[in-house]
């Protein structure tokens, strides 16, 4: 039976209001940490723009061989214009930044509105005085007050760094509507799956296809299928070319896609039973595997699937790392002040070396963030009220957290053995010696987890001892990222780039191993997971 809720006078979205100041309490720690990396980012790639490509000559440069070069153009897109820092800004942040802003739009719409039902908090919210709109209107608002704020503080940002003011509002502008489009992307998952994982699953495929679509269009170059880059809302931010045409059509056009799927979500909304999702759900066996008589089981049945999506991105990105070396090689050669900061961030034995040392960095980066979501599981499994009847039966308490670290101790080592396998194949295709790159990237990528550990230790320390700010392990990842990210790039303190545990790695290939940075690193992560779990052994559970 379709879901009839209570409503005072205020029509479908009666109640938005309160259910959007609700949502943005809620996300008030999440929130700034985005605004503050993205926005913080797009700063401080236009300041180290300045710095390593100061003249014409420079930058003109830079577009030959980024032009010139299909696997460099799938990667960052084309350059349209090598005249202004403002131009090469756009050029270098927009799909990145329209991506990760699409990415934060979809898990918003999906936190506030899927995640509410499938936890039963939104169906005690609707026998009151609220619409059966409301809650999705609360979640679309959020993500477009989120992609607002991102505008307007770039625009803000690249205003402030001396950019022209119509070119800074065009690449806010695209941004925004990016955000936009992506949320409508959310609105209409959330209705389709009964589980906010598989809704944020399907989301996070389409702005995958819209990225592929993107790389698709600009490797093919203008002799090729240019028509791809029109598939996919991350090529018609791009074609925005802030700066150059600052084309506000395609913004609107990005606006309006987004209206248009979040109208097609309201619709799907009316036409399905509260809790459940439209795509049909395969019944489970009468009878459970054996495996998941125990707690062991259970936590691979809910983590594999993550683990397994994770994994063939790890594949395609160490791919696509290790076949552009060549054309990386070249671009690193076109500024000293580039060769520089590959040097400080991936070591000095040569700039081959010192880019897949760079790269393996960035892969690991990347599964530290696999690494906080899997330990999350733990808070997550706790608050949704799945973990109490666990601990109801013989599992304890250490066994069932156990049984959840073992993916982002374990999880975290497959996806970087994953990566540095095919990144090691994807240099030997281009550079020769397969078997020698994949030896030597797989030591370079493995050598990475103890970093990597010590973003769990901190998620598991936060779990166990201030259950309550749990998710500021996202803030403490976001933050010590960026430092690692940008801090060469803007020639910060080695007291600033000591903060990040990625700095103490050693830098392989092509530097010297040092084993005792990575003891000391793993000293610390059994020193802060150790004392989360004996914090959680003690507390209450909820």
């Amino acid at each position: 039976m379709t879901a009839r809720w209570a409503v005072a006078g205020g029509g479908s979205t009666a109640g938005t209001g309160e259910l959007l100041r609700f949502a943005l309490r809620r996300d008030r720690i999440m929130l700034p940490v985005w605004l503050y990396a993205l926005v913080g980012s797009t700063g401080a790639t236009a300041a180290s723009i300045g710095k390593l490509y100061p003249t014409t000559a420079s930058r003109v440069s830079l577009a030959q061989s980024i032009n010139s070069n299909g696997s460099l153009r799938a990667l960052y897109g084309p350059v349209y214009d090598a005249t202004s820092n403002g131009a090469l800004t756009a050029w270098r942040m927009l799909p990145y930044g329209g991506l990760m802003l699409g990415l934060l739009c979809v898990l918003l719409v999906v936190r506030h509105t899927r995640a509410e039902e499938e936890s039963g908090r939104l169906e005690l919210i609707g026998a009151g005085a609220v619409g059966r709109g409301a809650p999705l209107a609360a979640g679309l608002g959020t993500a477009v007050i989120a992609s607002a704020l991102v505008g307007v503080l770039t625009a803000a940002v690249l205003g402030a760094t001396g950019q022209p003011l119509g070119g800074s509002l065009a690449f806010g502008g695209a941004l925004f509507g990016c955000g936009v489009c992506f949320a409508g992307v959310g609105a209409v998952t959330a209705q389709l799956s009964g589980t906010s994982r598989a809704a944020n699953g399907i989301g996070g495929a389409v702005l995958g296809l819209a990225f592929l679509l993107r790389a698709c269009g600009d490797a093919a170059g203008p002799t090729g299928p240019g028509w791809l880059l029109w598939l996919s809302p991350l090529g018609w931010a791009e074609r925005v070319r802030p700066y150059t045409d600052d084309a506000w059509w395609l913004v609107a056009l990005l606006v309006v896609a987004g209206a248009v799927q979040i109208s097609i979500g309201y619709l799907l909304a009316g036409r399905r039973d509260l809790g459940a999702g439209l795509l049909p759900q395969r019944p489970g066996p009468a009878v459970a595997e054996p495996s998941l008589r125990g707690a062991g089981g259970l936590a691979w049945r809910l983590q594999r699937g993550g683990l397994l999506g994770w994994a063939v991105g790890f594949a395609v990105g160490g791919s696509m790392l290790g076949g552009i070396t060549e054309g990386v090689k070249q671009l690193i050669s076109t500024s000293s002040n580039v060769e520089q900061i590959m040097e400080r961030m991936g070591g000095t034995s040569g700039m081959v070396d010192a880019y897949l040392a760079t790269a393996m960095n960035l892969l690991a980066m990347v599964a530290a963030v696999y690494a906080v979501q899997t330990a999350l599981r733990l808070r997550g499994e706790e608050t949704s009220g799945r973990a109490e009847p666990v601990l109801a039966t013989g599992v304890s308490r250490l066994g069932w957290a156990a049984s959840h670290l073992l993916y982002p101790l374990l999880g975290s080592a497959v996806l970087l053995l994953v990566g540095g396998i095919t990144a090691g194949l994807g240099t030997g295709v281009v550079l020769g010696d397969a078997a020698g790159w994949t030896g030597k990237l797989l030591v370079a990528a493995l050598v990475q987890l103890p970093a990597v550990w010590i973003f769990a230790a901190v998620t598991v320390a936060l779990f166990g001892l201030l259950p309550q700010w749990s998710t500021a392990a996202w803030g403490v990842l976001g933050v010590l990222l960026f430092i690692a990210y940008l801090g060469p790039a803007v020639n910060a303190g080695q007291w600033l780039l000591d903060l990040s545990p990625f700095t103490h790695v050693p830098k392989l290939p092509g530097s010297a191993f040092q084993a005792q940075p990575l003891l000391w690193m793993v000293l610390l992560s059994v020193v802060l997971a150790g004392s989360g779990l004996a914090g959680w052994r003690r507390r209450d559970v909820g």
